[in-house]
């Protein structure tokens, strides 16, 4: 796992191999990072990476630029892990929180640019996200959700859904505000 753009370009991750996550993979990192290059302006952005995980993505963000990432995971591990590579690498403006996700949107009021979703593969409620984040209003005008889910599932009945993207078993599904 290695940081694909910005100031961090070329660093490896190693994460403890007890951390419960599924990481994207570096390819599927990525191609969605070069669609998001000829969507968004990466500097300046502020970002809400649920089920953060190892904080790839989040990491990912803060080297392109970012001016705030904030990191939700329910596992303590992952999130010891992302605090402590953050500040191994001076990425300051990576937050990161311990709470179970769809208690922190149920709460959440802040709106973001840009919220990335990695939920386990086995989770009934992955289509809820969108449902969330939509009702809630947490995207700035024209801000963007992206969720990625096995590539069997379909997250296209949404009213915001723009478009899936499949990388073998894994997709990411846009949606905009």
């Amino acid at each position: 796992m290695r940081i694909i753009g910005g100031r961090l370009r070329g660093l490896r991750l190693n994460p403890p191999k007890n951390l419960p996550v599924r990481p994207t993979t570096d390819l599927a990192k990525e191609a969605l990072f070069n669609i998001l290059l000829n969507q968004i302006e990466f500097e300046g952005i502020t970002v809400l990476d649920l089920f953060s995980g190892t904080g790839n993505i989040a990491m990912e963000f803060a080297s392109r630029g970012a001016e705030k990432v904030t990191g939700i995971d329910r596992s303590i591990h992952c999130v010891h892990y992302l605090k402590d590579a953050s500040r191994q690498h001076g990425l300051t403006e990576i937050e990161v929180f311990k709470a179970d996700v769809f208690k922190y949107l149920d709460v959440e009021t802040e709106q973001y640019d840009l919220i990335f979703a990695d939920p386990p593969y086995d989770l009934s409620n992955i289509p809820q996200i969108a449902k969330i984040v939509f009702d809630k209003n947490l995207l700035k005008p024209d801000g963007m959700l992206i969720i990625e889910h096995q590539s069997m599932q379909n997250l296209s009945n949404h009213p915001a859904f723009v478009e899936q993207r499949k990388y073998g078993h894994s997709s990411f599904s846009f949606f905009k505000a």
